[in-house]
Parts: C-alpha cells; structure tokens; sequence
C-alpha cells in the first residue's frame, strides 16, 4: 500500500476453510488517495493485481500510542486525546457461542468507563479455579484457533453411529465439536497447526469490531500457561500462527499484543525478546505490545519493542509497589508507562491473596487509586460468583466478562476516572512529600495538586501562596463539592476534614 512517499507491507489471510478466500486488511492513517499492488503466490504460480482507492475520514480515535512528551502515558493517534488506561480482564470472552451475549458484555463495561479487556487468542483450561462457573452448551474456556483432528474423528464417529442407529446428532453438540474441537481434553486436543478454524477467527473479528466502535481496546493475548499444549519455540507452527493473528487483527485500531499470560512458565526470557521483535516487525502499524510474566523480573523493559509493563502483583501496598517500579524504569534510562494488570479479581481468593477481605469490591477499588496515584494505570476483573452455568448463571465476570445489575465494583472505579479526567492528569508527577499523614499526592507543582487520602481526615499541601480552586471528590460515591476558593498566604495549606471514614480525593487548581 501507497500513499505519497509512505508505503506498508501488509500479509493478506485465508478467510475460507476451503481457501477459496482470502484478504487483506488496511488501516489507512488519513484520509486521501491511495494505491496498492498485491502478489498472490501458490506453489509455483504467481499472481498480481494493481489499483487504487480513496480513503474516506472514519472519525476513529486510532490506535493507542506512548505519549512523546510525557512517556509514562498513553495518547490516542488519531485524535491526540490521552488515554485513561482503565482495563478489566474477560480471558475467554470469545468462548461464548451467542454473539449477542459477547456484545452485550463490551457494552455493559463500555458504559461503567472500562476502555480495556484482555482477552485470550489461545488458551483452554481445564480448571475454574474455584468459582461456580463450568463449560456449558453456551459457553466453553476450551477454545483454539486450529481444527482438532480429533474432534474431526468424533464427528465421523457419531455420524456412523447415528446412521447405524438411526439417531441424530444434537445441533449443539456438533456446533461444539466442529468449532472447539475435542471439549473435554486438555492434554491431547490433536492440533493440526497447519490449518485453521476459521469460524472462531471470524467471531473474534465481530467482537472487535463491535468493540471498536466504543473506542475498546482488546489486549490480544497471544496464549496463556493454561492452555498447557503450545506450539513448539521458534517453530513453523509458531510462526504461523503469530503471523496470521497479526494478519487478521492488525488491521483493528484497538488492539495491543500481549506476547502470553503467565508467559515465563512456558517461555524463557530470550524468546521473549524474540518473538517481542518479530512481532514488531510483523505488524506493519506497530501497535502496543507487552508481555505477562508471573514475576516481574522477566519484563523485557529495555528492549524497543516492549511499550509498557504488565505486571502480575498480588500485594496490598501497591502505592510503594508502583513507585518503585517507576523508579527503576527510570534508572534503566528508558521511560514507559507502568501497568499491574494482575493485582486481584474480586470475590477470588487464590492462596497467594493476602487474606479474606483482601479481594472484595472496595478493596479491590481502593487499591486501583493507589496504583492511580503511583503514576500508573491498572486492570482489575469482576466476581465470577454470579455464575456461568451454575444458577444464577447471569455473570463470568474475570473469565468471561459477563456480568449483571448486581455487579457494582466497576462503578466506583468509574469514578475514579471521571477524577483524572477532569485535569491534565499526565503532566503531573508523584509528589508524596507535599503532603502529610500518609496522603499521596500527583502534582504539577505551582498549578496543579491531585491529593488521595485513603482514611479521610484533613491533609497539609506544601504549595506556593497564591489563590486556588478546590473541589472535593467522594472516591466511593463519585459525588463532588462545588468548586471553592483556596486563599493560600504561606508555604502551605492544611484543609478542613472531610466526615467519615472513607476515601476521598481533593483536587486544587490554581487560578
């Protein structure tokens, strides 16, 4: 593709089980005109077309890019707005038959603020780690983008034995086979990795599609420990795969890479840094990539290809957490934003969790702010304890990302952004030491103060004199004080004390 002196080089895909179709997706920059020159090769013979097209304005928001003056952030391309990171995980949204229940899950958490899911490519799992969700006729984790040859073998089977008996076989129970494979095996699912299950690839399209159009980023990621059968490093069959996804989803404006979850369990950090490359230089748009390592230490900070950390961090000081993060990024000489995209799922209480209470909904909200206030951005997920399956059989939350009416977590975590919104929030710093009684403080010093007080109370800011704005937010509730006049004479102020024990935010602007 063309356009002016700008050219890319864009890998077309098998759309057809058969190979009777194939395509190539573009995501033009700009408007304007464009040209093309596509080379179709099999076997020996070669085929060529040439043309042109006009490309008209989408109105889209772009891709999500690091922020090239304040490196700890995130901008949208298209538009030069920045970008709240505000993530939930759903690992396998996709395992979800009905189209209707995938979309009604991206706009259930489009409308509570959420702006990011991470959701799995590869990876089927066998267990559901303690929570009253189970595979169903509606919904399964074991989900792949290759056929099974052995879920092809049942398929036959039952057919001989139904002819031979003169029974049928259930339309869901063959929709099941022929899209997931072999349902039940976990260790020998019989990938041919040659091929592909087209039907899932195109669902997954519709999913990001539908979640483009909210401005929903979908954190691609590309396997998970879980799955325990992968491709073999460095092999054909990886390749393959790696560029076909790359290939199909490219295109999409709302998409980062997630290289794998739980990724040094099955890969070791040089193929990290390997495959991290390739796929940068795979995707002609060179969107956002990362990794998620179960220890931090296997994060491939330094390397060009590696945009921002994804941590997997359980503890509850994840204020201090953060900042030293930060700090070492620093030190490493390479600035790019910090993200704990695994710090607890509420209602989950896995033997790692700190304790009972440690994983509830305002806990779990508090502990986002922390993160908020340390300069970084998080991802969080929902009970699963409304149930897949399992009555009520209205949630999923964390593993699938459904959810109901009784599911609030995510409200309050709304308004934590509708806080950073309000202000210029990725000029300012951490600034810790402005304040008193174990505060946190982001300030843009002289015309900026974002001060958190996690028990309530009253804070002293070390400010310039001057006259200020000030409004008091309700970290719980979302609601606000109307904005009020600050007369600052000396070097600091101390603030009148807000009722109640819980948390609450106080922004100051100076006029």
């Amino acid at each position: 593709m063309v356009a002016g002196n700008k050219r890319w080089q864009v890998e077309g895909f098998c759309d057809a089980e058969d190979g009777s179709v194939y395509r190539i997706r573009f995501m033009p920059p700009t408007p304007g005109d464009y040209t093309y020159s596509v080379e179709y090769r099999q076997a020996w013979s070669t085929k060529t077309s040439n043309g042109t097209f006009r490309v008209r304005d989408g109105h889209r928001r772009g891709p999500i890019r690091i922020d090239s003056q304040n490196r700890w952030h995130f901008v949208w391309e298209g538009t030069g707005e920045h970008y709240f990171f505000n993530g939930t995980t759903a690992y396998w949204l996709v395992g979800w038959r009905d189209d209707q229940v995938i979309q009604s899950s991206i706009e259930r958490l489009h409308q509570l603020k959420i702006n990011r899911m991470r959701v799995t490519v590869v990876g089927r799992t066998d267990k559901y780690y303690g929570e009253p969700v189970v595979a169903g006729e509606n919904w399964t984790p074991l989900i792949t983008p290759w056929p099974s040859d052995q879920g092809v073998r049942l398929l036959h089977f039952l057919g001989r034995f139904g002819q031979r008996y003169g029974m049928g076989i259930g339309r869901g129970i063959f929709d099941s086979i022929a899209e997931f494979g072999v349902a039940d095996d976990i260790f020998h699912p019989g990938f041919d990795y040659s091929r592909f299950q087209v039907a899932y690839w195109q669902k997954f399209d519709r999913a990001l599609r539908f979640a483009r159009d909210r401005d929903m980023i979908f954190s691609l990621v590309l396997d998970m420990n879980d799955g325990r059968v992968h491709p073999a490093p460095y092999s054909s069959d990886e390749s393959r795969y790696i560029r076909y996804a790359i290939a199909r989803f490219g295109a999409f404006s709302n998409i980062t890479w997630d290289l794998g979850d739980d990724l040094d369990m099955y890969r070791d950090d040089a193929w990290t840094h390997a495959t991290g490359a390739l796929v940068k230089e795979w995707d002609p748009y060179k969107h956002l990539a990362t990794s998620h390592p179960v220890d931090i230490v296997h994060q491939d900070r330094t390397s060009d290809w590696f945009d921002f950390t994804s941590f997997q961090e359980w503890s509850r000081v994840q204020h201090a957490f953060m900042l030293a993060q930060r700090k070492q990024q620093e030190h490493l000489g390479r600035i790019i934003p910090q993200t704990n995209e695994e710090y607890g799922y509420e209602d989950h209480y896995p033997l790692w969790a700190p304790g009972l209470g440690s994983e509830s909904a305002d806990t779990l909200r508090r502990t986002a702010w922390e993160i908020a206030m340390a300069g970084g951005y998080q991802t969080s997920g929902e009970t699963a304890r409304r149930g897949t399956n399992i009555w009520p059989d209205t949630g999923g939350g964390w593993m699938n990302g459904r959810g109901d009416d009784t599911m609030t977590m995510f409200q309050g975590y709304a308004h934590m952004v509708d806080f950073f919104t309000s202000f210029d929030w990725w000029k300012t710093e951490p600034h810790d030491e402005l304040v008193n009684n174990g505060n946190y403080c982001l300030a843009k010093p002289g015309d900026v103060y974002a001060v958190y007080l996690p028990r309530g109370g009253n804070v002293t800011v070390r400010l310039p004199a001057g006259h200020y704005v000030g409004i008091w937010w309700n970290a719980t509730t979302g609601d606000t004080t109307s904005p009020a006049s600050v007369n600052v004479t000396a070097s600091s102020w101390t603030s009148p004390s807000v009722l109640g024990k819980t948390d609450w935010a106080l922004l100051l602007k100076r006029r």
